[in-house]
């Protein structure tokens, strides 16, 4: 069984490229331990209607990168981010129609 985020994606894309925060939609929550945290979440919530969840993944803060090159953000950034997800998810109740990621 799969499941998909009760979150309103594309309401929080939206409100995070308004507040000048890189992000995009992805329709996978990555490998294994990602995937598992998101499934397990998600599969508890099946049974408890009306509450929401999703999985947000971050990338690294630049202090963790060591000379690799990857995506990074700033951690007071990411913080940033993740309130303004927050809010949107509490204050959204239906998600925006948006080109971003697929529609479900």
């Amino acid at each position: 069984m799969g499941y998909f985020s009760t979150l309103p994606v594309k309401a929080c894309l939206q409100a995070l490229t308004r507040a000048g925060i890189p992000a995009e939609v992805s329709q996978t929550a990555g490998t294994y331990v990602c995937n598992h945290v998101f499934y397990a979440l998600m599969h508890q919530l099946a049974e408890r209607p009306g509450i929401r969840g999703g999985f947000v993944h971050v990338p690294y803060a630049p202090e963790q990168l060591s000379g690799r090159q990857h995506p990074s953000m700033e951690i007071a950034v990411m913080a940033q981010g993740l309130e303004v997800i927050a809010r949107t998810a509490m204050s959204t109740g239906a998600d925006i129609k948006l080109g971003a990621g697929a529609t479900h």
